[in-house]
């Protein structure tokens, strides 16, 4: 049987979903997978391109590759249909959850989840996720200070995924940073962060690397060419209007 915990459970529509089939092969043959793409108003228009290797890291090198090779196809295919920022970009610390892989890989750490069809009645939970089931189906989550008589453990299932992201936390801040190569200066990796303010570490941001892709100028209609003005047409033009009424008295005719 196929694995299919690599398989993105959330997928695009729209604009979005028409730049994923252009770009995603060619992604996946270098190496990395998608993990999100959206299409926002931002500086008119911005196309945003999630990605990382198999194994969650992107450096900002891994952001020029993935621009580099996706650009052409952007502008043969033209997906947007109009000009548009492309922001080649790391999922971040507090990543989207897309693949059953991503919520076996952070089980034990908070997240946000969304269900596109409602669980008796709910759609939005928040708590610690845990691994998921061995059939791929479900994953369990922790949800805190639930109700006396509801239960503390519910399985959601994947396939009813609408959003899911983890929630930014110092012990996801630790170890997103212990998994990305290293704690960062003055952080020693056994230290503990401390909770007075001059000591919290800001985490980074996404590594991103954004382009302008402006649309191709169309073929126009060729202009109509101007209609040359002679002096016969002038003449005319500044002679006045004379009907046989007037023409006749004129001429002495009408008495």
């Amino acid at each position: 049987m196929a694995d299919t915990s690599e398989k993105r459970l959330i997928t695009e529509t729209g604009v979005a979903a028409r730049v994923v089939q252009v770009i995603e092969a060619s992604i996946e043959g270098l190496g990395y997978r998608v993990v999100r793409v959206r299409v926002s108003s931002a500086n008119g228009c911005t196309v945003q391109i999630m990605a990382e290797r198999p194994d969650g890291t992107m450096t900002v090198d891994d952001c020029e590759t993935v621009s580099r090779a996706i650009s052409p196809l952007l502008d043969l295919d033209d997906p947007v249909g109009k000009a548009y920022y492309l922001e080649i970009s790391s999922p971040g610390i507090d990543r989207p959850l897309v693949r059953a892989v991503d919520f076996e890989r952070w089980a034990g750490y908070e997240a946000k989840i969304e269900l596109a069809i409602p669980l008796d009645g709910r759609k939005r939970f928040r708590g610690i996720i845990r691994t998921p089931n061995a059939d791929g189906l479900t994953v369990p989550i922790d949800l805190p200070d639930v109700k006396e008589g509801l239960p503390s453990r519910i399985d959601l299932p994947l396939r009813d995924l609408g959003d899911a992201y983890l929630v930014l936390t110092d012990d996801l801040v630790r170890e997103s940073l212990r998994r990305g190569g290293g704690p960062p200066p003055m952080l020693d990796d056994e230290d503990e962060i401390e909770e007075d303010a001059e000591a919290e570490i800001a985490p980074p941001a996404p590594l991103k690397k954004k382009v302008e892709r402006p649309l191709k100028p169309k073929a126009s209609a060729k202009p109509k060419p101007e209609k040359t003005e002679t002096e016969a047409s002038r003449a005319n033009k500044a002679k006045p209007v004379r009907t046989k009424a007037v023409r006749v008295k004129e001429d002495g005719k009408l008495h």
